[in-house]
């Protein structure tokens, strides 16, 4: 019996993964592993079908991942593991997994984008290719031109990033008030702030790598993908009213969470 195949684009780490589990039942094998040990939040894009059949195809796999007939579903056959973000088309990609740690999926598909007013500062966590997290003045498709423009010394062909609640410091570096905001080290992060004010900076490193799972609580409206061929998309982050009623054991979890 041929089984259904599908392609993951895994963000973290970037990885492009074949396989016979359904969505929900790769984001639980990603974040918990298959003996229940190894545990952290997954990542993940799952790619159309019709991209998924031609890059099979094109590995030489087929549609039973390289296992032979009959025998069980294969749970992930790496394609690849380095560049391959730059890879996928725009149009490849259908629908963003959130997966939490003990392995509960939040799917979220692509919506119209409309920049929000208002806050004059912006913090970002990159997921891939690289890790560091920053602030900004530029609102997130701003912020994809000025990452992937070409003619830049430094610039990157893709990127996946998310925006982080700053609370009262997207207004105002000197706010008080903040305390609920769960970073580490929130001097330094008014530190950058007021830094890229006083300077009139686009963008300002807070911490460089990326060393622990993000607390999915902490997302402001939700995710983001761009290249350097004007490709954007923007995948929200439902309202906590629609996480707390439609996907609320999602959410339970996330804020269960450890992380930074």
């Amino acid at each position: 019996m041929t089984m259904k195949t599908y392609l993951y684009l895994s963000v973290i780490p970037e990885a492009l993964v074949a396989s016979h589990l359904a969505p929900a039942d790769f984001g639980a094998y990603l974040a918990t592993g298959s003996q229940k040990r190894a545990r952290g939040q997954a990542i993940f894009f799952k790619l159309t079908d019709a991209y998924a059949a031609e890059r099979i195809a094109k590995a030489g796999l087929g549609d039973n991942l390289g296992r032979p007939e009959g025998e069980y579903p294969r749970k992930s056959a790496y394609l690849g593991i380095y560049r391959v973000l730059e890879e996928v088309p725009v149009e490849a990609i259908e629908s963003l997994y959130l997966v939490t740690e003990d392995g509960r999926s939040l799917a979220i598909a692509p919506a119209d984008y409309t920049p929000e007013i208002g806050p004059r500062f912006h913090l970002y966590q990159q997921f891939s290719p690289v890790t560091p997290r920053i602030v900004s003045q530029l609102e997130p498709r701003e912020f994809v031109r000025h990452i992937t423009d070409k003619t830049k010394r430094v610039a990157l062909p893709a990127i996946v990033f998310a925006e982080l609640e700053l609370g009262r410091l997207a207004d105002d570096p000197e706010a008080e008030g903040v305390d609920n905001l769960p970073y580490p080290n929130i001097p330094h992060l008014r530190d950058c702030i007021r830094e890229l004010r006083a300077f009139n900076k686009t963008t300002k490193t807070v911490i460089r790598f990326l060393g622990q799972d993000v607390l999915f609580r902490t997302l402001h409206r939700g995710f983001y993908y761009g290249n350097d061929d004007g490709g954007f998309l923007y995948f929200p982050l439902p309202s906590i009213e629609q996480l707390e009623r439609e996907f609320y054991p999602w959410w339970r979890s996330a804020n269960t969470t450890f992380g930074g």
